[in-house]
């Protein structure tokens, strides 16, 4: 499996930062014994201005990183950290080779390599910060795949977000219609009650006019009963 591209970049950089320190005490030797350094320090100028433009092009391509977020928040932290040493380094580099800032011996065996940074004879990276506890003992393959694993999982998470939402969407837009539907329901039985109304509104004037029309015709039958009574007894014989 391929390295991931930053941590490439991020090795080679350290390399040259090494290589850019050796020369820097070579070239000290070499003003110490009589020697003429010019050549080395034209190849110092050179290393220097190479490792600042990586450091740069570090530093962007963590941003950009970051911005799409394809690293986790703590790798991109950690990657920071990083180039935040190499930067400290790299002045430290610039101030040595123009002989404004003289390294103890102790802090030259470091810079070079030597001493507790050695092990089994090899010579430690002093460029590199301690990792953290999730990537430290991880080869670069393995790191690159512990990411791809982290971003899957929060994939995963986005993806039954967006399911619940497009859920709860469906939903509100049922709600929606079903609410509609009721406030159509509720127009009609308005619209009936309101004709309801002018029924019985109407049924009780005929009804009224029905029993005004009665109370005249039973008084009127009366007046004819008495007339016929009054007739009846004027008529029987004295």
């Amino acid at each position: 499996m391929s390295q991931d591209p930053w941590l490439q970049n991020y090795d080679a950089t350290c390399r040259l930062a090494q290589e850019t320190a050796e020369n820097i005490q070579e070239r000290n030797r070499q003003q110490r014994t009589g020697g003429n350094p010019a050549k080395i320090n034209m190849t110092l100028r050179a290393s220097q201005q190479k490792l600042k433009q990586n450091i740069a092009q570090l530093k962007e391509d963590l941003l950009r990183a970051s911005s799409s977020r394809r690293l986790m928040q703590s790798e991109a932290d950690r990657r920071q950290n990083l180039i935040d040493d190499l930067l400290t380094r790299e002045k430290q580099l610039n101030a040595t080779f123009k002989g404004d800032f003289m390294e103890p011996e102790s802090s030259r065996s470091t810079l070079m390599g030597a001493g507790a940074g050695t092990s089994g004879g090899v010579a430690a990276n002093p460029w590199l910060v301690n990792e953290s506890e999730e990537t430290q003992g991880l080869t670069f393959g393995q790191i690159k795949q512990q990411q791809q694993r982290i971003i899957e999982v929060q994939d995963e998470g986005l993806d039954a977000l967006a399911a619940v939402i497009s859920r709860q969407k469906i939903m509100g837009r049922e709600i929606g219609n079903e609410l509609d539907e009721q406030n159509e329901i509720i127009d009609d039985l308005s619209h009936l009650v309101d004709k309801t109304d002018d029924r019985i509104r109407n049924e009780t004037r005929r009804v009224k006019l029905v029993e005004t029309k009665s109370a005249s015709c039973g008084m009127l039958v009366v007046i004819v009963l008495l007339l016929i009574a009054i007739v009846v007894i004027a008529s029987w014989p004295v």
